[in-house]
């Protein structure tokens, strides 16, 4: 069985990604006992070290990198006390950590050792470089080849000096962030501008090819999945600007797509910047990798993600320098402890609270008031943000983490004390199509056509409808919806976004008056929180999912993708840092001609000359999914796209099947 089989099988049978495994507690548990009075950060250090040691690596000689880790084990009886006394000490807090790329160049100017000495005014980070260097050390002795060896005992202490050294070296970050700090999706970030110099430095000396380049990013692809579970998302990012303004494509852009057709696993996604002087050549690729099935291809606006990071204080020349954290909530590269996703609204759950008790004369009172609820919901939302700050600033120490982020060390502030030079919330808003369908089916049918009145419509919405499917089909088809270039709903949709952001915009974030962003990203929640609602006036039933992500909701595009595009890009999405994503659905034969391809590249790059934020693209016919559904050991490595993150199709739950079902399938271009 090889490598990939391997993983395949592995993220199948876990449950857990390796940071999260019941083993590390033990080790945790036995380290805050030993450490009791010390210093708070350094307590963490010394658990973060704790638990880099409790780790053992795995090597085949076959593999040019090591990185492959198994927690060791101890007995349920060890862990069950561990648990007991963690809970016991409070130590678990709410809020995000991770969903970042660590700040790798300095790491690579320096070298380990040298990034210690200069910690050394933070005794916790200078302690966290040192575990990391003692981590490295235990890698050199599991290593099964003297070359691996002697590689990881020279970055232990040293600057990496080719082009293997440094991309092993990432991946040893990565680990020790996520397994030490527990510091969660911490990723490989923009590769083509970290590991450039070192890659033509080799091509020139003799010491690298092109076949061994890539063969190193497909390894470091291959750990990245091994070390997490399913559900989740991992970025790279390719392309963009230099902060001179110059298009930053180089060779390793594409070699980072390349190494999707080898893994063809559901991590990383790799997202392409896109602007007007991105090469032909890169988006062939990227059309090309898209319309062979590997929907963990992205594109994402570089101009307008640029200009929307300027515009919330990033000088131009950091602006260059974002990363979509996971899915595609943006986060600027090495200098971030941004929280993304938090929390979820649900636009129609909060509209049916609102339509509960309204007793509103005119649409425009109904919608000002709905907003209004809205706004007393982000308003709560952003107390509660706060409140976890707080809460992590009083309990926790992240140094590993702080080591690696821009402006810690300088500042002499861990990352949890307002270290980062970011340090914004962002939030997101889940089922705006379903929200501005609502609300356009409450003018005509209400007050408009008077054909009801809110309260018989509280009424049929209460029952899901029953006893009314004609009134059900009424609301879904006999009015105009969002997706369909429709001035009429689509003339909402900045009325709404443009509240939203004003709203979010009110709230100051702890401990530095951070802004809290919004976006329209919805990884899974579209299906789990449309899971929770009831039926909706657009016509939705109670329980469906919502629409995901910025684009229409399922099923309701009628005039194919260019109509879809007029309507997604009929609002400003500038605002949505915290991510904008429009899925769209193709079958295998509309994209099947070196001629459809092209125009498929051609309708990218209009939505992205419109103002759309990112688009993914899943090439699925319904036929695929049935017979995946029906047979599923025979399509386990069937990637798609969900809602900003990939997963493999026959690993979803049911309800997030159907949901990918219903989506329109575009059958021209």
């Amino acid at each position: 069985m090889n490598y990939r089989e391997q993983i395949l099988n592995h993220q199948r049978e876990r449950k857990n990604c390796e940071w999260d495994l019941d083993s590390h507690l033990v080790p945790w548990a036995r380290t805050w006992r030993e450490t009791a009075g010390q210093p708070l950060a350094e307590r963490w250090a010394a658990v973060g070290a704790a638990r880099l040691a409790d780790l053992r690596f795995l090597h085949d000689p076959s593999e040019p990198l090591i990185g492959r880790v198994q927690a060791l084990p101890h007995d349920a009886a060890e862990i069950a006390s561990a648990r007991a006394y963690l809970e016991k000490e409070g130590l678990w807090t709410p809020g995000q950590t991770g969903h970042a790329e660590p700040f790798y160049d300095e790491l690579f100017h320096l070298g380990l050792e040298k990034l210690r000495e200069r910690a050394a005014s933070m005794p916790a980070c200078a302690k966290a470089a040192a575990g990391i260097s003692a981590m490295i050390e235990l890698a050199a002795e599991c290593a099964v080849t003297q070359e691996i060896a002697d590689l990881c005992r020279r970055i232990a202490r040293r600057p990496p000096e080719t082009f293997q050294e440094a991309i092993q070296l990432i991946w040893f970050v990565m680990l020790a962030i996520q397994s030490g700090d527990r510091a969660v999706l911490v990723g490989p970030g923009r590769l083509d501008r970290r590991l450039i110099r070192f890659y033509e430095a080799d091509l020139a000396a003799g010491r690298l090819s092109r076949q061994q380049a890539l063969e190193l990013i497909e390894t470091l692809y291959f750990f990245i999945n091994d070390y997490c579970g399913r559900g989740l998302a991992y970025a790279v990012m390719i392309g963009g600007r230099t902060p001179e303004g110059n298009d930053a494509t180089n060779e390793l852009s594409f070699l980072c797509l390349e190494a999707l057709r080898r893994t063809r696993l559901v991590y990383p996604s790799v997202g392409l910047c896109q602007h007007a002087d991105t090469p032909d050549s890169l988006k062939r690729l990227a059309v090309e990798l898209i319309c062979d099935g590997f929907s963990n291809v992205a594109v994402f606006n570089d101009e307008l993600i640029r200009g929307s990071l300027i515009a919330r204080g990033v000088p131009p020349a950091e602006a260059v320098e974002y990363i979509n954290s996971t899915c595609v909530e943006i986060t600027p590269c090495g200098s971030s402890n941004v929280y993304v996703a938090s929390p979820y609204f649900p636009l129609g759950t909060i509209l049916l609270e609102y339509l509960a008790t309204s007793k509103d004369d005119s649409y425009e009172a109904f919608r000002s008031g709905c907003l209004d609820l809205i706004d007393r919901r982000i308003a709560t939302a952003a107390g509660e943000q706060n409140a976890v700050r707080r809460e992590r600033f009083r309990k926790q120490r992240r140094p590993i983490q702080s080591l690696f982020t821009r402006d810690c060390l300088s500042r002499g502030l861990d990352i949890e004390e307002g270290g980062a030079r970011y340090n914004w919330v962002e939030c997101s808003f889940v089922g705006l199509a379903n929200f501005v369908d609502s609300l356009t089916v409450i003018r005509r049918e209400v007050f408009e056509e008077k054909n009801l009145t809110l309260e018989q419509l509280r009424e049929i919405l209460g029952r899901d409808f029953a006893g009314d499917e004609p009134l059900c089909q009424r609301f879904l088809n006999a009015h105009p919806k969002y997706g369909n270039g429709d001035q009429e709903v689509d003339r909402e949709l900045p009325q709404v976004t443009e509240f939203l952001a004003a709203s979010c915009a009110k709230h100051r974030m702890f401990p530095d008056d951070s802004p809290f962003i919004p976006g329209t990203f919805c990884w899974e929640m579209h299906q789990r929180l449309g899971a929770e609602c009831g039926a909706t006036p657009d016509g939705r039933r109670a329980g469906m999912p919502f629409a995901d992500g910025a684009g229409p909701a399922q099923g309701r595009e009628k005039h194919g993708p260019t109509a879809a595009i007029n309507s997604v890009c009929s609002w400003n999405h500038a605002p949505m840092l915290g991510g904008s994503a429009f899925n769209q659905r193709y079958t295998a034969a509309t994209v099947a001609t070196p001629e459809a391809r092209q125009r498929l590249g051609q309708l990218i790059d209009t939505f992205i000359q419109f103002g759309g934020f990112e688009t993914q693209i899943n090439i699925l016919d319904g036929a695929t999914l049935e017979a995946a559904r029906q047979r599923p050991d025979d399509y386990r490595d069937l990637v798609v796209r969900i809602g900003g993150d990939t997963d493999y199709f026959t690993g979803v739950p049911d309800a997030v099947q159907q949901e990918l079902l219903m989506r329109t399938i575009y059958n021209n271009l």
